[in-house]
């Protein structure tokens, strides 16, 4: 059974100054769940969010968070994040050595785990953590700054990850991070994604964020 189509602003495109309006107007537009990239200005050239700034959003959206760690110490910050009221936390497998260890103890925390892979990371590197996964992201563009062009040739990777989920039975949710627009979400929907992570697109559309939820969505749902 397919997994539902679901739109992720990326809060990274929002006001900083409104940080919890902007949260609560993505609900009322229609989103499905709030995307919050944490840089460390260390594993990524961006310096952006920390767990008091999510956790004082919290009470702002009922929508699910997610923390994408883009960051060099992902095991020794998890905790803060999912303290801060994030129900799912990415981390990158180019900074754990040992991701099956990390990704189980976002789960021991009572979070749903995630595992994120820069555009050159092969799907191969997450083949053997599949059982301890609950959520993958596949970066469409390299990380660390939003409004970037949408990289095309990851599209085979979302298809290899895809037939990995299918093939073993695994309820994981499939995310594609960057570049995401009206341009690019079929494509990345036709490849076998489900989730799409929009930050520029969303704020930056002329008939304002809800249209830009709906219009995505049903181009997703009309690609598959």
């Amino acid at each position: 059974m397919p997994r539902d189509i679901e739109i992720s602003p990326s809060i990274l495109a929002s006001d900083f100054a409104r940080l919890g309006a902007e949260c609560a107007a993505l609900g009322e537009a229609g989103a499905d769940r709030l995307h919050w990239d944490v840089m460390d200005g260390v594993f990524v050239p961006n310096l952006t969010i920390g767990p008091d700034v999510i956790a004082a959003c919290r009470p702002h959206s009922e929508l699910p968070f997610e923390a994408h760690l883009m960051v060099v110490n992902p095991d020794e910050l998890v905790s803060r994040y999912v303290e801060a009221g994030c129900s799912t936390v990415m981390v990158h497998a180019e900074a754990c050595p040992h991701l099956h260890r990390s990704l189980a103890g976002i789960r021991d925390l009572g979070a749903r785990s995630g595992v994120a892979l820069n555009p050159h990371t092969p799907a191969a590197a997450i083949q053997h953590v599949l059982s301890v996964l609950d959520h993958v992201l596949v970066m469409t563009v390299n990380p660390g700054f939003g409004g970037q062009t949408y990289i095309s040739e990851t599209e085979r990777k979302v298809s290899e990850i895809r037939a990995m989920i299918d093939d073993g039975g695994h309820e994981i949710d499939l995310e594609v991070d960057g570049g995401i627009g009206a341009d690019t979400i079929a494509a990345a929907s036709r490849a076998g994604a489900n989730v799409f992570v929009s930050g520029s697109a969303v704020f930056g559309h002329p008939r304002g964020k809800a249209a830009a939820i709906s219009e995505f969505r049903n181009l997703a749902q009309q690609a598959r």
